[in-house]
């Protein structure tokens, strides 16, 4: 069947407005938008300006009342804990009402905030969706994070409530939240007053008296009082969350979502994008800290009228490189997102898939790779062993949902290795020069996006318009900066090669690491790799690789690093001659997937630098040091 995806796009171009107005259609309105795009109001314009609505209603009670009360909404599949548990549209907007009323008694209403310092258990649903519920701004904070990350947080968002966890559990050990909480809350200026805890059995902790309330016995309260809490009516333009990034001040930059927009958005993904029906079972697996967390495990799934799993586990060692396989076939998934680095380490451990003929994937359609760069080889390897189709897309946690896309339910492109597919409808996608110039067909530029962004994007951040202009729009008038550098083919296809940091000027040519990284993935004994640019007397920037070896790799680390110096060397010329490849065990990873490139580079340069909030593991770090140690860089 040949692809939609011309039309509807050139539909979008020719009236975006008229197009959006008939993507909204799939949202129940209180009041539906007459005013679909206000270009004087805000940073850059509004959408759906005189619109209100309320996103809980959408997710959860338009669905009960059409039918789907008995259908699953939530799984959550524990492969820490070994235990499912399971909520249907009825049990979950149950258990919404019930929290929502928790925190109605502790004085939150509508605009005000709520911090969620969770572990990737249900409750933290639950608390997204009740203050949605309420007209609350919820801001979700990977649970785990450092006592001064938290702090940042607090001050920026001056929550009413935090709602927490006594624990996180990883593989092997238990994190204890509540220190972490406690000591937050004692260094933040602002001062909150109360905390809704989760008593966890692996490690409850103590609670302190008029302020912390244990959110199973408040819950049951609710629930036994018969408390109704209805949908609180809010402004499309109305904020819906708060998520935040790191930024380069120090200051963590606020993304903000709104209700419509939103809404709009994501409904319209489901099914043009990712090709999913109501009633199927879509799994992100992702964290609920991070935005694909927001958007696909939690709003996109429930808003469409999917079942959504949240799944507490690791691609690997919880407790094989089967465990993907398994809550697939347990769980009749239809489509899996998650990152290229997971399946790196599935392939690193099970190259040979062996795992994957195990289980029954016959519900399994497609595959879709987002977070980081999906190099070729890793696609490949999925395509081989899966025998499904392997979609890459590109987006940011500031537009919420996919920028580029081989969008499978208007039919799919042709794949193309290397591109995370074509401009969505609402992305006018170019690629400028430094000067702001537009640059030819398959010439490296920066990847900027034409104002107005559409229905879903940040229209600001949080308290911070001043920000927002100098962050994403002053450099190129008239545009966003999405700050990562790439080109567009002759059809239209967009490949992404970096972020526009990790462009590297090796004596006076710009090369690309993520195009040195693809050849680098070649190397059929490699698992992953990381390319950064370190200095160089004499040629400013000079390439430095990283590798991990697939497991069961047997020959000499020196041999295997010499050949992919010369494949390299071969592929892209001598101008990409390495300093050094070095060879790891692992690569040291942000908790959503993302490779820590800048990091590495300043170890290798010997530059001061500072452990990473969101890093993993700190002891690869250390692994890091010691590998570089080895081959002459580093302190």
């Amino acid at each position: 069947m040949a692809s939609r995806y011309h039309e509807t796009y050139a539909g979008w171009q020719s009236d975006p407005e008229a197009f959006w107005v008939e993507a909204a259609r799939d949202i129940d309105w209180v009041s539906p938008p007459t005013t679909i795009y206000s270009e004087g109001d805000g940073v850059y314009g509004r959408w759906f300006t005189d619109a209100t609505c309320n996103t809980c209603f959408n997710c959860l009670d338009r669905h009960v009342e059409a039918g789907r009360a008995d259908q699953l909404a939530l799984i959550h599949d524990s492969a820490i804990t070994g235990t499912q548990r399971t909520f249907t549209y009825a049990e979950l907007l149950a258990e919404v009402v019930a929290l929502a009323a928790v925190l109605r008694d502790r004085s939150v209403e509508a605009g005000d905030r709520v911090i969620i310092y969770m572990p990737m258990v249900p409750e933290a649903v639950i608390a997204m969706l009740a203050c949605a519920r309420l007209g609350a701004v919820h801001s979700v904070v990977f649970g785990g994070f450092a006592a001064k990350e938290l702090a940042t947080r607090i001050d920026d968002s001056k929550p009413n409530v935090i709602v927490s966890a006594s624990c996180g559990l990883e593989p092997g050990r238990v994190v204890a939240y509540k220190p972490l909480l406690d000591g937050a809350i004692a260094m933040a200026r602002h001062k909150v007053q109360h905390c809704v805890i989760l008593q966890r059995e692996q490690q409850p902790c103590d609670l302190i008296e008029g302020r912390d309330v244990d959110m199973a016995q408040a819950v049951a309260a609710a629930k036994a009082a018969g408390r109704a809490i209805e949908c609180v009516t809010v402004a499309a333009t109305d904020p819906l969350y708060v998520l935040y990034t790191s930024g380069t001040t120090g200051q963590p930059k606020g993304v903000v979502r709104d209700n419509g927009g939103h809404m709009v958005a994501l409904k319209w993904s489901m099914w043009n994008e990712f090709g999913i029906k109501p009633g199927e079972v879509f799994w992100a697996a992702s964290d609920v800290g991070w935005v694909v967390g927001h958007s696909y495990i939690v709003y996109a799934p429930l808003l469409h009228g999917c079942t959504t799993i949240l799944f507490e586990g690791k691609p690997v060692g919880t407790p094989d490189a089967g465990t993907f396989w398994r809550v697939i076939a347990e769980h009749g998934v239809a489509a899996l997102f998650t990152a290229p680095t997971a399946f790196r380490a599935i392939k690193g451990q099970d190259p040979k898939g062996e795992f994957v003929g195990k289980y029954d994937l016959s519900k399994f359609r497609t595959l879709f790779l987002a977070g980081e760069r999906a190099d070729p080889e890793t696609i490949k390897w999925a395509e081989v062993q899966l025998k499904i189709p392997v979609i890459d897309h590109w987006w940011q946690t500031e537009t919420g949902s996919p920028i580029s896309h081989n969008p499978v339910g208007l039919g799919q492109l042709p794949v193309k290795y290397g591109s995370p597919g074509v401009s969505m409808p609402g992305y006018d996608v170019q690629i400028l020069d430094d000067a702001g110039h537009a640059v030819s067909r398959g010439t490296l530029g920066n990847v900027v996006i034409k104002l107005p962004l559409p229905p879903g994007c940040l229209p600001t951040l949080w308290n911070a318009d001043e920000r927002f202009r100098q962050a994403y729009l002053n450099e190129f008038p008239g545009y966003y900066k999405t700050a990562d550098a790439g080109y567009i083919d002759d059809e239209g296809y967009l490949f992404i090669m970096a972020r526009t940091d990790d462009i590297i000027n090796v004596a006076g040519h710009r090369l690309s690491t993520g195009a040195m990284e693809e050849v680098v993935a070649e190397h059929p004994d490699v698992a992953e790799c990381a390319v950064v640019g370190i200095a160089d007397a004499m040629k400013g920037q000079i390439p430095c690789g990283f590798v991990v070896l697939n497991a069961g790799v047997s020959r000499e680390p020196g041999e295997i690093e010499r050949e992919v110096v010369a494949l390299v060397r071969d592929r892209i010329g001598p101008v990409a001659a390495f300093k050094s490849v070095v060879t790891v065990k692992r690569l040291p990873k942000t908790r959503s997937g993302k490779i820590l490139r800048g990091t590495m580079q300043k170890i290798a340069d010997k530059e001061d630098w500072t452990m990473p909030a969101t890093i993993d593991d700190p002891a690869i770090l250390d692994e890091i040091t010691t590998a570089l140690q080895g081959k002459g860089l580093g302190v």
